[in-house]
């Protein structure tokens, strides 16, 4: 099975504000969680309807993301994402934790 990780980002780190990211990360990791292909793309503009709406045209499984308005927040749970929020840091370290199973929302 294929898992998709989006991260909203800020150079190296994962983006304070969902809502005011412009660049994002995509993982896809094949079985064992080993990434297989990193992908960033650029937005046009900050948009948090803009991010919802590619999260889901990637068929995106998970979210990992700084601070997200409720609203959004439980847009992304209704369509079955697993998302994190309130993450601060280095994306890489993000994701390693999150492989680990030790992210937690807040962390």
């Amino acid at each position: 099975m294929i898992h998709k990780i989006t991260i909203p980002l800020y150079h190296e780190e994962v983006a304070p504000r969902f809502d005011m990211a412009t660049e994002v990360l995509i993982l896809i990791l094949s079985k064992g969680n080993i990434i297989e292909e990193e992908k960033t793309i650029i937005l046009p503009r900050s948009s948090a309807d803009d991010l919802c709406h590619l999260m889901l045209a990637e068929k995106t499984n998970t979210l990992i993301c700084g601070a997200i308005e409720e609203e959004y927040y439980q847009f992304l749970k209704w369509k079955k994402i697993a998302v994190y929020d309130s993450i601060a840091g280095n994306w890489s370290r993000a994701f390693h934790c999150w492989n680990k199973n030790i992210l937690k929302s807040g962390y």
